[in-house]
């Protein structure tokens, strides 16, 4: 029994950890495409001076 529920436990640890892998990745590609925003609009700023 033991086995089972040890085998669960890392089953269930290693999809945990799997699914925050990717939660972060999609943060990481937000946080760029907001960069990037910003970034378009501060030349845009620049080039109206």
């Amino acid at each position: 029994m033991t086995r089972i529920t040890t085998r669960t436990a890392a089953l269930f640890a290693a999809l945990l950890a799997l699914s925050a892998c990717e939660t972060i990745e999609g943060a990481g590609q937000d946080i760029q495409s907001a960069g990037q925003t910003i970034e378009g609009e501060a030349q845009e700023t620049q080039a109206e001076m």
